[in-house]
């Protein structure tokens, strides 16, 4: 096996990042338009039913937990979601665009913006309860769409401005993390919350020893799960809790990993070059001894937090959230047009297409114009204003929010066909603002 195989095969995980946020957006489009379909076509009976089939799990008769599939997903599913959530932020607080005061000034006021002014018009329209309970919906971006919508643009926009939005979008879910967490959580158990605490004491004390297995974070992980669950506070907080208590030190300094890696793939050319070793398949106990100790360097110079999120990602982006589209995106459009015309979904539809990308423009405008940060090199005022646009994709985060706004159904029902549309509207509006504002190069 030629070296550059070699090294493409075992040192390709150091830096390869599952990120698949444009297949991961068509995946969603194509769950919520089967869940469209499927809500509005004979099966409505049916499809609606299947979600709320009762799921049981638990240990004996002491310990069970009884809810239908569709809070599985909401509760369960999406609580790996935030994992995911969780660990993005840590990443990007420590080692990103978030890590200093001058990279995260310009991310941390337009995602501020983007937040305060959707929230702000929906409660301009929704003065009143029940209905005001939803200001937090149109504050939400649906970072997989808004960037596989930049994918598509390919080299029409800089790379600078998709590593914005990606900022952005994680200010924009640690703000909405924090809205669940304050705003639209149920009554509180204190004793609960208690024994949630003493897990996350428990995670924090894995990370202080230097635990790298996955296996007793995960243990615990699901017990913060439960405790939060039982608490009252929702569970998906846990996740992103859970998350920002695994490690980043690595094991190994980069020049100990290369020395480490050139020995090791050393000694597997030195077996690759003995005439009487089968070449096809690696069978002497040398070479399979050379290959385990690359492995090894390879994982002792990873953090433990860039792991988790290459191995969640693909589960998270591909299964996760298209099952979570799928189960909470089928609404019946009989009576949309009425729908549209409610307060609710007009302040979700206004919030999400006009709130974010005036918040945005606005608030990084003032910013630069005050001199606290400057904008990122070969990004104009015009794409800026464009992906502000394109922020208004809500669709996950704003189903999610409502789900938990709304108890009503007529006043779910409404919120939903507002995401819906103003979704829509801001992916090919933002899209078509970006795509006019310069050439393709090759």
């Amino acid at each position: 096996m030629p070296r550059a195989k070699i090294r493409a095969r075992f040192l390709a995980p150091i830096a390869r990042f599952a990120e698949h946020e444009a297949q991961s957006g068509i995946l969603l489009m194509v769950c919520a338009a089967v869940a469209l379909v499927a809500a509005n076509s004979p099966l409505a009976g049916g499809f609606a039913e299947f979600w709320q089939t009762k799921l049981s799990l638990g240990i004996g008769a002491g310990f069970k937990l009884d809810k239908p599939f569709l809070l599985w997903i909401n509760d369960g599913l999406m609580a790996v979601f935030f994992v995911l959530v969780g660990l993005e932020i840590k990443r990007e607080v420590l080692l990103g665009e978030l890590s200093s005061a001058k990279k995260a000034a310009l991310p941390l006021v337009a995602a501020l913006g983007g937040m305060v002014v959707p929230a702000l018009i929906f409660r301009v329209l929704n003065p009143a309860e029940p209905s005001a309970r939803g200001w937090g919906i149109p504050m939400a971006t649906d970072i997989a769409f808004a960037l596989g919508v930049l994918a598509l643009l390919g080299s029409r926009v800089p790379f600078a401005l998709k590593v914005f939005l990606t900022a952005v979008a994680i200010v924009d879910d640690l703000g909405a993390v924090l809205v669940i967490a304050l705003f639209y959580t149920a009554k509180i158990d204190v004793t609960m919350l208690g024994l949630a605490g003493v897990v996350l004491l428990g995670l924090v004390g894995l990370n202080r020893l230097g635990t790298r297995s996955f296996a007793p974070y995960l243990v615990l992980g699901v017990m913060l799960w439960v405790c939060f669950l039982k608490s009252g506070v929702h569970a998906t907080i846990a996740g992103v809790l859970f998350a920002l208590t695994i490690p980043v030190r690595v094991y190994l300094s980069p020049r100990r990993f290369s020395n480490e890696a050139q020995e090791a793939l050393d000694e597997f050319d030195r077996h690759l070059a003995d005439p009487d070793a089968d070449q096809s398949v690696l069978l002497s106990e040398g070479s399979q001894t050379a290959v385990h100790e690359l492995e090894q360097a390879c994982e002792k110079v990873q953090m433990p937090l860039s792991r988790m999120m290459h191995s969640l990602h693909p589960w998270v982006s591909l299964m996760i959230v298209p099952i979570f589209a799928l189960a909470n995106a089928g609404v019946g459009l009989n009576g949309a047009g009425a729908s549209l015309g409610a307060t609710a979904a007009q302040g979700v539809i206004f919030g999400l297409l006009l709130g974010k990308p005036l918040g945005i423009f606005c608030f990084s405008w003032l910013a630069v114009r005050f001199k606290l940060c400057s904008l990122p090199e070969g990004v104009s005022w015009r794409q800026i204003f464009g992906l502000g646009v394109l922020a208004g994709i809500g669709f996950t985060m704003s189903l999610f929010i409502a789900e938990l706004a709304f108890t009503e159904e007529s006043l779910l029902h409404t919120a939903k066909i507002g995401i819906l549309a103003g979704s829509l509207l801001a992916g090919v509006l933002g899209y078509l603002i970006l795509r006019s504002q310069a050439p393709k190069t090759a």
